[in-house]
């Protein structure tokens, strides 16, 4: 199994598979009430290394703050 890294820093076009939520119960309870639960496939849309990020899960484009996108821990690669 390959180390988990941030979702922040993933690049434009990559894809990668969710594995952890690090962070408050409410952050935790927001982020997977949009969809972020453990081995779902996710796909950086934007990333321009500075402001808000925008990820594409389940099918649906979600902007996320930097913040948030550091408390997602994902595993590089498809699903």
């Amino acid at each position: 199994m390959q180390s988990t890294i941030p979702l922040s820093s993933l690049k434009s076009g990559e894809q990668a598979v969710i594995r952890k939520l690090e962070s408050g119960k409410m952050l935790v309870a927001r982020l997977t009430s949009l969809g972020f639960t453990n081995g779902v496939a996710i796909e950086m849309k934007q990333n321009y290394g500075h402001g808000p990020l925008v990820v594409s899960v389940r099918d649906t484009r979600i902007a996320l703050g930097r913040g948030e996108a550091a408390a997602i821990l994902v595993e590089r690669g498809e699903a």
